[in-house]
């Protein structure tokens, strides 16, 4: 059983406190929802636990199996079993996708595996998330529709098998089709590797797909409210400010 603690966690960008103090757990095969109003800090936590430069931890422990990763580089960190699928995925001109994917497959698993035995598995994967070869031979991202890019995030996360993926909005911009989809490779990864997750939404409806074990409210950087699914109803009919005022 793996664990990852964010303990009082504080976080300045650009010499703002964005983040006041954040505190959860998620263990192995668990899926947490974080939501939250616009500008509460979301992202900058998913930024803040990968170690992006521009977002400084002041205070506050990142704890991966009862190993203090918070100052680690971020190589070291996805090494560790943490994996990002970020909001808006740049382009890269130049890189094939499939070069990418080749690549990061051999540093993390370590297979003696042929490269013709590592694209068959990448080509594998890609259909079962609904991407082409097409899409795999272009530039990382380059001309692709916003619920390609995600897609193609959730295959990355598939062929890496983290301990734990942070998901930054993994519905946005996504289809009925594309939703059902990026739910799917969720729900596989968590069944064949017990994977963990935070995922980052404003919306209830990727998180019935998944069937989310716990939703924590965001606001002005703290966690103001935790729950299970009915906290995520709640914000449905209620929205954030009703959330917000039945904890004041």
């Amino acid at each position: 059983m793996s664990t990852l603690k964010i303990e009082d966690l504080h976080v300045e960008v650009e010499g703002k406190e964005v983040l006041k103090g954040v505190t959860f757990e998620v263990k192995s095969g668990e899926i947490h929802a974080l939501m939250g109003p616009n500008g509460s800090g979301k992202t900058t936590l998913s930024l803040a636990l990968m170690g992006h430069p521009k977002y400084k931890i002041t205070k506050g422990s990142i704890i991966l199996d009862g190993e203090d990763i918070t100052n680690l580089e971020t190589d070291e960190k996805v090494k560790r079993g943490l994996f990002l699928a970020f909001q808006n995925p740049i382009e890269i001109g130049g890189v094939k996708l499939s070069t990418l994917l080749v690549a990061e497959y051999n540093r993390l698993s370590g297979s003696n595996k042929t490269v013709a035995e590592i694209i068959g598995n990448v080509r594998e994967t890609a259909k079962q998330v609904g991407l082409s070869d097409t899409l795999l031979n272009r530039g990382v991202f380059e001309g692709f529709s916003g619920g390609e890019k995600k897609r193609t995030e959730i295959l990355q996360m598939l062929l890496m098998k983290p301990k734990f993926a942070i998901l930054d909005e993994p519905d946005s911009g996504v289809d009925v089709d594309g939703l059902r989809i990026i739910s799917e490779g969720i729900k596989k990864l968590r069944a064949e590797n017990n994977t963990g997750y935070v995922i980052i939404t404003h919306y209830r409806r990727i998180l019935d797909y998944v069937n989310a074990d716990k939703v924590h409210v965001l606001y002005r950087g703290i966690i103001i409210a935790s729950g299970g699914m009915e906290l995520a109803k709640l914000i449905d009919e209620k929205g954030y400010e009703g959330v917000i005022k039945s904890r004041n």
